[in-house]
């Protein structure tokens, strides 16, 4: 069985939740963190789209991955281990500030209550992702400002963390 660790707004620590159960009803607030992977000085970065398997906002563009830590994990080890899961490889990764947001998924599947910690990556262009599928339905390096223009045009094709992270990310985008 799968857990969260729970939070409050101050991000300390109140208990433990079954997964599914915290992204139901009325979402129990829990700790995650979004990874914002880099290229090309910042001015690349990798995206996802989100496989039809999941649960919460399915086949939606995303961040370069997202999850939960585990207990005795630090949403940075978290990270690493979730890039290297998600799409086979890992680079060092700096912890921003991070974020609570809600959201009702809009099919009416469950809901994110999440205490966000934004950890950024930047590798070279010999990195190429090999993505599990059950994870994973697409992925794409695209350029900075033309992903900005997108989400901008075409806000629902993108998970409503992602835009929370890309205005939070603004001035912190390595080089």
């Amino acid at each position: 069985m799968r857990t969260v660790i729970l939070v409050d707004e101050d991000n300390n620590e109140i208990g433990t939740s079954e997964i599914v159960e915290a992204h139901t009803g009325e979402g129990k607030l829990h700790r995650a963190f979004s990874v914002y992977v880099f290229r090309n000085k910042g001015k690349e970065i990798l995206i996802q789209k989100r496989s039809a398997k999941k649960m919460l906002w399915p086949e939606i563009w995303a961040n370069t991955c997202c999850s939960h830590p585990q207990n005795g994990e630090s949403a940075r080890q978290a990270g690493e281990r979730r890039l290297k899961e998600e799409l086979g490889f890992t680079c060092p990764l700096k912890a921003l500030s991070g974020f609570v947001y809600r959201a009702e998924d809009p099919e009416k599947r469950g809901v994110e209550h999440e205490f966000v910690t934004i950890l950024l990556g930047l590798v070279d262009e010999t990195v190429t992702p090999s993505a599990d599928p059950d994870e994973v339905a697409e992925w794409k390096w695209i350029g900075v400002e033309e992903l900005r223009g997108n989400m901008r045009r075409e806000p629902a094709k993108y998970a409503p963390w992602f835009h929370l992270g890309m205005n939070a990310i603004r001035e912190s985008i390595p080089s």
